[in-house]
């Protein structure tokens, strides 16, 4: 045999065992969606549009996702936690059903832990998920009794990636507290590169951080909020993403419903939005030889409507529409105008934190629970997070599946007895944490001021908490409402004489059918002053 000959041979059998060559990276593509929420019909307004643009529903979700696919076969699809729980009517009233197998239907591989999927306790989540494929992960939840795994390791394209999952440590501080008794969340940075570092002692070196924790582009001047964009960023995310391990260059993230697209002391971090109006598109270039992640290329693209509708999804969405229509066409009373969830102050520029469905919420719940034999309260709060959705105009009659869109929690509004003084150190804690304001919503006739550049306990202007124009002394006593998720948190710690009263959508209902047709709230009780 000559020369020649042996080295023709030798190299053909060098390049069919993958020797003596450099190996090709791996171009693997992760499929993103988080904070679905059960929308499988398409959102209605202000939710349903990007910049303008309509946007959402599974229907046209699933064909972005499917078309995706098609561009690169070596594709997975993975969640930021939060696809069901706050649903509307559809998903909600069969128990999360419809919307678990449209995520099925979807090839939804690993999802994050998201706080809404825990509204009704680990168990009732659990026995949903039951027989489902999708493997949820909740590395920084610790629970006596077995519950969800930390990682999960997948191979795509023949190489691997880590997967972590994760909850926001502040939890407690959004889930009703019954419904977590018993578990522990613990702070996510450590966790997850605790758990990293795991994965790479097993030989996994491309890892993903999902996680139900997120931030907030700050455009200047009123800008359109850019998919891909990373302007002025700021966030729990931020914080945490500073402190991650190396080994974690991609986070995928969720629960602001916000859109970004940053690079974050060398992490791809990114987000969706909400209600499947978004996702995530990331290109991983993947050593096949190692295993390590070469380079990572992400963009967030926008689930236009001008695709075919997914027959699957179709199919789903008609299985249950019948059994919520009668309920949810239901007419219930009408609207003047749109009515806005947005938080703005009166005067149409400085956000005070006030939005105009916080009014009318608030002032239902006031409503239902202030004769003397239903609590007998003066003043009436609602949490901003707790309003999911708002009305579109024109002036028109209202649903009941659409105020259950609004309200979709179930909570029970209680009363209680506050001091002057305890009332003023309760709007105090709204400014407590990292810095951004939690605003609560307020009823008729209580007003005050507040400064956000302040030091800790001046943020409330002295003298503006008023009642029907009266300042509320320090020892005043008064009976406030708020629902048993806000009064279970320690915000509430001096409330005492506490008494349940209805549903909250009960009692939104019961207002649209009393005072129809309502307008949008004015925007002018809480005034911030810088």
């Amino acid at each position: 045999m000559d020369w020649t000959r042996s080295a023709v041979m030798a190299a053909v059998f060098l390049a069919a065992n993958g020797l003596g060559a450099q190996a090709h990276p791996v171009s693997v593509q992760v499929l993103a969606i988080n904070d679905l929420h059960g929308n499988l019909e398409p959102p209605r307004g202000n939710d349903g549009r990007v910049n303008g643009v309509a946007a959402g529903g599974t229907e046209y979700l699933a064909t972005h996702l499917k078309n995706a696919e098609k561009e690169n076969p070596n594709s997975i699809v993975v969640a930021g936690g939060d696809l069901f729980g706050a649903s509307p009517l559809l998903s909600a009233l069969s128990e999360e059903k419809p919307a678990i197998e449209a995520i099925e239907a979807m090839h939804v591989a690993v999802t994050a832990l998201g706080n809404h999927e825990l509204d009704h306790g680990p168990d009732v989540l659990l026995e949903r998920l039951k027989g489902a494929k999708i493997e949820y992960l909740a590395a920084n939840v610790v629970r006596e009794k077995s519950f969800m795994p930390s990682t999960t390791v997948r191979t795509v394209g023949g190489v691997k990636i880590g997967f972590i999952g994760e909850i926001l440590e502040d939890a407690p501080s959004v889930i009703a507290a019954q419904s977590i008794r018993g578990m522990k969340f613990l702070e996510e940075s450590r966790v997850a590169n605790e758990a990293a570092a795991k994965l790479e002692r097993q030989g996994v070196h491309t890892i993903v951080l999902l996680i139900h924790e997120g931030g907030f582009q700050h455009p200047e001047g009123g800008a359109p909020v850019d998919p891909n964009g990373c302007v002025h960023f700021k966030g729990e995310i931020a914080d945490l993403a500073e402190k991650l391990s190396p080994s974690i260059k991609v986070v995928i993230s969720a629960h602001t419903h916000a859109n970004y697209n940053c690079q974050i002391a060398g992490h791809t971090v990114t987000s969706a939005g909400a209600y499947g109006r978004l996702f995530t598109k990331l290109n991983l270039s993947i050593d096949p030889k190692t295993d390590q992640l070469l380079s990572v290329n992400a963009t967030n693209v926008v689930v236009t409507r001008d695709v075919e509708k997914d027959a699957e999804q179709t199919a789903i969405i008609a299985k249950y529409k019948p059994v919520v229509d009668q309920v949810s066409r239901r007419p219930e009373g009408s609207i003047t105008a749109a009515i806005s969830r947005k938080a703005r102050s009166s005067d149409g520029e400085s956000e005070s934190g006030e939005s105009q469905m916080g009014d009318v919420i608030a002032d239902a719940q006031l409503a239902a629970t202030s004769a003397p034999d239903k609590g007998g309260a003066v003043i009436a709060f609602m949490n901003s997070g707790g309003i999911r959705a708002e009305l579109p105009g024109p002036a028109r009659d209202v649903s009941f599946g659409e105020l259950y869109a609004v309200q979709p929690f179930g909570n029970h509004l209680t009363v209680h007895t506050m001091t002057g003084a305890a009332l003023k150190r309760l709007l105090e804690g709204q400014f407590a944490g990292s810095g951004n304001a939690q605003i609560m919503q307020v009823s008729d006739g209580f007003t005050y001021q507040y400064r956000t550049h302040a030091a800790p306990g001046e943020h409330i202007v002295p003298g503006s908490v008023k009642l029907n124009g009266k300042p509320i002394g320090d020892t005043d006593v008064l009976r406030i409402e708020a629902s048993d998720f806000m009064a279970g948190g320690p915000a509430f710690h001096e409330a005492t004489d506490g008494m349940i009263g209805p549903v909250d959508v009960d009692a939104l209902v019961e207002y649209f059918k009393a005072h129809s047709p309502v307008a949008p709230g004015p925007q002018n009780r809480i005034v911030r002053v810088d």
